[in-house]
């Protein structure tokens, strides 16, 4: 059994806890958060130890394993912490919203890097590495266009926002990272647009709503990214990869699959998922047991600190198109 401490009991704490305390594999030893009574909530529901101090449950000698779900300008010192520790790491996204610093971490990791992994859950949807598995068999002949739809239901609050490093480091990173992924190649070019659409206070944090990114790799392979912070109609999460012999389509996610027809009606559908807990639970899960299969097999994580790094670098070539309406070139 690898024993588990979890950093954070917020929400992502708490689809980290639940799914490492239902591994067969795995045990959940330590929670900590600053708000002990958070903690303790988690460690109610799946068993282990409550703690305030993440310093403290890193060195705990019964944990072999540590997942960091603590805010973002924790994340490095964590990681380091836990590494220089000889914990295997799994850390939230972004590294830092810093590139130094994001780079910097990379670099002092050293032998341990191959121990940590970043959280990019997106990944491991069923649907998205279908895709990824799909592409490298060759089903839809030479890639050509990736289009990426992200949109949440609704606007953060202000206080989260005004700390999130803006939409393209905060939610499109994500969108970044499946674009390196799916494309197979570095984007060499960055074209991005931003506008504020439905709350003209994100003005004063330098912030988007509404943003659209053109992709472009050294060989010519082309992606798309859209996304917004406000769909009405629930959680738009889709992808389209285009090739020279077809087109892959992962679309989106429902509680049920039945369709009403009526005299007023026809195909009704029920709503989206909600939110990314939901959308991405199995991604979620996913994402834990490769991360305990790599640590069983002694082999790399299968998502490194350095594709934080690349993903971070998108994110601010996109911010920096968006803002001076110009074409970045990457090296």
């Amino acid at each position: 059994m690898i024993k588990f401490a979890i950093l954070g009991a917020g929400r992502i704490g708490q689809v980290h806890a639940a799914n490492v305390a239902g591994h067969s594999h795995a045990q959940l030893a330590v929670v900590a958060d600053p708000l002990i009574d958070n903690a303790k909530a988690l460690t109610s529901a799946w068993g282990g130890i409550a703690m305030a101090d993440p310093l403290e449950a890193i060195h705990h000698p019964q944990v072999d394993a540590v997942v960091i779900g603590t805010p973002t300008h924790t994340h490095v010192d964590l990681m380091l912490a836990a590494a220089r520790a000889g914990k295997a790491v799994l850390c939230e996204k972004p590294v830092d919203l810093d590139i130094r610093r994001a780079s910097e971490a990379e670099k002092a990791l050293g032998e341990q890097a191959s121990r940590v992994m970043l959280g990019f859950n997106r990944r491991f949807d069923q649907g998205f590495s279908e895709i990824h598995q799909r592409l490298r068999q060759g089903d839809i002949g030479t890639l050509h266009q990736v289009i990426i739809t992200s949109r949440d239901p609704g606007l953060a609050p202000m206080g989260y926002l005004q700390h999130s490093g803006g939409i393209f480091r905060d939610m499109v990173i994500h969108d970044f990272d499946l674009a390196r992924w799916i494309l197979g190649e570095e984007p060499t070019e960055v074209f991005a647009t931003g506008s504020r659409l439905f709350e003209p206070a994100l003005e004063a944090l330098g912030d988007y709503d509404t943003v659209m990114v053109q992709l472009r790799t050294a060989s010519g392979k082309q992606c798309q990214i859209n996304c917004s912070r406000q769909a009405v109609y629930g959680y738009d999460q889709r992808m389209e990869v285009f090739g020279s012999g077809g087109m892959l389509l992962n679309d989106h996610q429902r509680a049920t699959t039945v369709r009403r027809y009526g005299p007023q009606e026809t195909e009704a559908r029920g709503p989206l998922l909600n939110f990314f807990m939901e959308r991405y639970s199995d991604a979620y899960r996913r994402e834990i047991d490769a991360f305990i299969s790599a640590i069983k097999a002694g082999t790399a994580m299968p998502i490194t600190v350095g594709d934080g790094c690349r993903a971070l670098k998108l994110a601010n070539a996109a911010q920096l198109s968006a803002d001076t309406h110009a074409v970045v070139i990457l090296d």
